[in-house]
């Protein structure tokens, strides 16, 4: 039995003194209140209801109980309205690298405050906040893709220990093969510093495709290795010892200089994923998508562009590169 359902109909009666008003006050058949009515009454073990009058009347039972049946009501319908502010008020989690522009993740928190939605930013590697999605533990995600077809791309450059001349230097790029070795016929030049990758670069497709690249430009084998912490690898390249392969906001915000990559293959791509709702796939509302692409300091991709292969160099730009 469907208590609260058959409540309804003993109040809704009890209210309006007859059958058919209650059922279309609940909406309902008439003769499916009386059997609510009824099975209520075998449940109770006795009537509810004298109907050997014109009109009905509630009996000693009913009256007795009708108090009893509107508090559980309006208690069930208090439980429905705090499951419903729950659920607008749950956290949603959003899984986000952690080279994010904190000031741009403030203003998407903002953001879904005004709009009744509570997020709450997590700091998570590629294949976590891609897993995130999956099993449910976040509700949206940047997920690394391919730079040619993704929605978005984070231009990748390299950062290095800032010069005196870094605030009136005309910003140029760099092709890996200006990190090779050159020779000398004087003394042997001071080894290289190593080109070290974040945890946010560590996604396989992009390690491959920066090993071929490394190789191509006669990169020697050790050149380009993973970094330990992020605070370590800036301290590194702060102080000259290392190069470090990141996004220029993340560069700036910490004062390093920044000269951005030639090759675009190597730069970073992104979707904005959601994890799939009861109803099959999720959208990811615009607001929240552009302000994502904000925290990592992302562009839209470029449409009708030339294909994969042709996007990897820039011939322009190397050329100005090199004069």
């Amino acid at each position: 039995m469907d208590l609260l359902a058959h409540l309804e109909a003993f109040v809704a009666t009890a209210d309006e003194a007859g059958f058919s008003r209650a059922a279309d006050r609940l909406g309902i058949a008439q003769p499916l209140l009386s059997r609510r009515i009824k099975t209520l009454e075998e449940h109770f073990g006795g009537s509810l209801f004298d109907r050997s009058r014109r009109q009905i009347a509630t009996t000693e039972l009913g009256v007795l109980l009708l108090p009893h049946a509107r508090d559980v009501l309006d208690r069930a319908q208090r439980l429905r309205q705090a499951a419903h502010s729950a659920r607008r008020s749950r956290v949603r989690a959003v899984g986000v690298p952690a080279d994010c522009a904190p000031a741009a993740l403030a203003r998407a928190i903002r953001a879904g405050t005004e709009r009744g939605i509570t997020l709450g930013m997590r700091e998570l590697p590629p294949p976590a906040r891609a897993l995130g999605l999956t099993d449910g533990s976040l509700a949206y995600a940047l997920v690394r893709a391919a730079p040619e077809r993704a929605a978005l791309r984070v231009p990748l450059g390299l950062a290095s220990a800032p010069s005196a001349d870094d605030g009136g230097a005309a910003r140029r790029t760099v092709h890996l093969d200006d990190l090779r070795p050159r020779r000398s016929r004087g003394a042997a030049p001071p080894a290289p510093p190593p080109l070290l990758l974040l945890a946010e670069e560590r996604v396989p497709e992009f390690e491959d495709r920066l090993t071929r690249a490394a190789a191509r430009a006669g990169l020697p084998a050790g050149r380009v290795r993973p970094a330990g912490p992020a605070a370590t690898a800036l301290a590194e390249t702060l102080a000259g010892h290392a190069l470090l392969l990141c996004a220029e906001p993340y560069a700036r915000q910490h004062g390093a200089h920044w000269t951005p990559l030639t090759d675009r293959a190597l730069h970073r791509g992104y979707d904005v994923g959601a994890a799939p709702g009861p109803h099959g796939a999720a959208d990811v509302p615009d607001w929240l998508a552009a302000l994502l692409a904000a925290a990592v300091g992302a562009v839209p991709r470029r449409r009708g562009g030339p294909g994969p292969g042709a996007a990897s160099e820039d011939v322009t730009a190397r050329l100005a590169a090199h004069g």
